[in-house]
């Protein structure tokens, strides 16, 4: 039996929209991309009048735009303009199937995610204790709120070369993303942020245990420095989900470096293209 169908059709619809609506996947048809002019196919047997026309619409400070792509939404291959979350239809399916298993199975612990952009990821997670009318666990949101670190000096060599710091949408504010969760009504006391570099606010943060712990770190340092200080906290029967662990070589390197350390040998399931998740034995 799916998680899903452990849930009241009511608490299966909510959280069905719930989903659309954090991936604008309802909405596709109300949004538009901008396209860089110089990215315009122009005809190859008169480029002059194509040029003429891009001074005049750049002269009129008006813009070229095209509509979302529905594939590339549900599989999480599109960075939306609007939206809540980027990760795609199967991995917002994974989060609820398991928050719903712990908190049915009685899994002690709370909800984590540890990189969560706009916050997409975690509003869900307390969508689901919102349906479960589960008023004991937290929702933790772990973030720089500032993107992804420059690689350090003594950087992993899988880390080395790929420096996102500058990457300008990958900078979402803790303020942004508490008026997300304001915007679907689930901003309460059990939302609880933790601003700054994982390795700096992870080791001593006050999460006591953990049933669902997400990562979404892309980078070696960024996945390791979560997964040293917050799986050993979660409970027997949570669960593990990372991310990044089929688009991101360093990603899956820190994964499969922390596993052979820790002796972990749980299965790991695929969830996307990307997506895994392994529960704890």
């Amino acid at each position: 039996m799916s998680a899903l169908d452990r849930l009241d059709p009511g608490a299966r619809s909510y959280l069905s929209l719930l989903s659309q609506c954090l991936t604008r996947e309802l909405f596709l048809d109300q949004e538009w991309w901008d396209v860089d002019l110089g990215d315009w196919p122009g005809d190859p047997g008169r480029p002059a009048d194509v040029e003429e026309l891009r001074s005049i619409l750049r002269n009129r400070g008006w813009r070229l735009v095209r509509r979302g792509d529905p594939a590339a939404r549900a599989e999480g291959r599109d960075w939306p303009p609007t939206a809540e979350t980027m990760i795609g239809t199967a991995r917002l399916a994974n989060v609820v199937e398991c928050c719903v298993d712990t908190v049915l199975d009685g899994v002690v612990g709370d909800f984590v995610e540890t990189g969560v952009w706009r916050g997409g990821a975690t509003i869900l997670m307390r969508g689901v204790l919102e349906v479960l009318d589960d008023q004991d666990r937290n929702v933790w949101v772990a973030d720089s709120f500032e993107g992804l670190p420059a690689p350090a000096a003594d950087a992993h060599p899988s880390d080395a070369n790929l420096d996102w710091s500058d990457v300008e949408v990958l900078k979402v504010s803790a303020d942004e993303v508490r008026s997300n969760f304001s915007r679907y009504g689930l901003l309460d006391n059990r939302v609880r942020f933790l601003e700054g570099w994982f390795s700096d606010t992870l080791p001593g943060s006050p999460i006591e245990q953990i049933a669902v712990l997400r990562l979404d770190g892309d980078l070696y340092k960024s996945t390791m420095d979560a997964l040293l200080a917050l799986e050993p906290r979660v409970s027997p029967g949570g669960f593990v989900i990372v991310d990044d662990y089929g688009g991101w070589e360093p990603c899956r390197t820190a994964v499969s470096d922390y596993r052979a350390a820790a002796g972990i040998d749980s299965p790991i399931v695929a969830v996307d293209w990307t997506g895994i998740y392994w529960r704890k034995t």
